[in-house]
């Protein structure tokens, strides 16, 4: 395979017969192997991590929430199953009978192989469709198609429903990816993230099919509210009276988006990332502590009327899709600040904006991803301004 495409790359080069394929031709061989070209002067290099690297990186650390993405999808939908009493007779539902894998919910094989059946054909469309304007704009720009996509296609279908249409799925990404990034000019030059303008954009067209009660379990008919959608509306007796307990919170066994439930297996990923330094743990901390100041100063001036009010800082942790968007979608190196002192702040703005969505807009108990997009648009300016603070210091200390 190799040879092959050694010997197909002057076909592929300038003056070939096919020049204008180059970037398509680069991305598979980058891909597949290590490229053999080395610098030979002396570029601005702060380490050896390319961005074939980097973005590898990110791909490892969201193999704990890929595998419960399947693990929980499968069990929700398969105890759903149980509680109604019915046999799926869809294509998923035959294909494992076929197989002879049922639908047990304390089957570790059963919910995972249902799971996957879910997740699969999501991922396939977001990558494909991601894909095909990925590439269509690297030819009619005639610049590399980068790894980049690899993990916007991820995230963007970790965080959407495990029934969601696909017509739908196709069209999300294909408003992230072009909208959100190539108007700009591609990787490294789009300001907000675009698996989030993906999401945001599904969310405020179609709302229907990416809220309510029903739409997190795979089961025609079956009606089970998310945890935060239940504290939204009653506190955390709600929650605790549904029989939700923290840890299972945390570990993820709750329904909704496909791989945003785990708490647990975001922080394995978020080790691994600070671990490799692909991550800055000044943003996850800026993160953590504006969400954790903020509920605690609504946790002291309380409300009757807004149950949200009360609700701790460690149950927030737990909801929704905090955990993954503090982990996954803050760090984003593109479009999030820059600058040490930047990152504090970019991450204080996020952790305060989501539990503010959450506690005081009735209309949308989720936060993350709002504040996460905010928090992007103002990357530029609390950067900027940082960079005018060092400079008048040292015009002080110098001058």
């Amino acid at each position: 395979m190799r040879r092959w495409l050694e010997s197909m790359k002057p076909v592929f080069s300038k003056g070939g017969r096919f020049e204008k394929y180059y970037a398509l031709y680069e991305m598979v061989d980058t891909f597949l192997y290590t490229p053999a070209d080395t610098a030979r002067a002396a570029p601005h290099v702060r380490d050896g991590v390319d961005l074939k690297r980097l973005m590898s990186y990110v791909v490892v650390a969201l193999i704990p929430c890929i595998l419960w993405s399947w693990f929980n999808t499968g069990y929700q939908t398969n105890l759903a199953l149980q509680e109604l009493a019915i046999v799926k007779n869809d294509w998923r539902g035959l294909l494992l009978q076929a197989l002879g894998i049922g639908f047990d919910p304390g089957s570790i094989l059963a919910n995972m192989a249902h799971g996957f059946l879910y997740f699969l054909p999501i991922y396939l469309t977001t990558l494909i469709v991601g894909g095909f304007w990925e590439v269509l704009f690297a030819v009619v720009r005639k610049h590399e198609v980068n790894e980049g996509f690899l993990v916007t296609s991820m995230l963007f279908a970790l965080t959407l429903p495990p029934d969601m249409p696909l017509w739908m799925v196709a069209l999300g990404i294909s408003f992230g990816v072009v909208i959100g990034k190539e108007v700009f000019g591609g990787t490294g030059k789009n300001f907000l993230n675009p698996a989030l303008v993906g999401r945001a954009f599904l969310y405020f067209a179609y709302p229907a099919e990416i809220t309510g009660d029903q739409v997190w379990v795979a089961v025609d008919g079956y009606s089970s509210a998310t945890p935060l959608g239940m504290g939204a509306l009653g506190g955390i007796d709600a929650i605790t009276v549904a029989g939700y307990t923290w840890w299972q919170a945390f570990i993820g066994l709750i329904p909704g988006s496909l791989g945003e439930t785990s708490t647990l297996a975001c922080l394995i990923g978020a080790v691994f990332l600070i671990y490799t330094k692909v991550a800055s743990w000044r943003i996850i901390a800026g993160v953590f502590l504006g969400m954790v100041g903020t509920v605690l100063l609504f946790n002291v001036l309380g409300s009757g009327d807004n149950p949200m009010m009360a609700m701790p800082w460690h149950w927030h942790l737990v909801l929704g899709g905090f955990a993954f968007g503090m982990v996954f979608m803050a760090t984003d190196p593109v479009s999030a600040a820059m600058t040490t002192a930047g990152r504090w702040v970019f991450g204080l703005l996020i952790g305060f904006m989501t539990v503010l969505i959450r506690v005081v807009n009735p209309a949308f108990p989720e936060g993350i991803m709002l504040a996460i997009l905010f928090a992007n648009i103002f990357a530029p300016l609390i950067d900027y301004v940082v960079i005018q603070i060092n400079i008048r210091r040292r015009l002080r200390r110098h001058g």
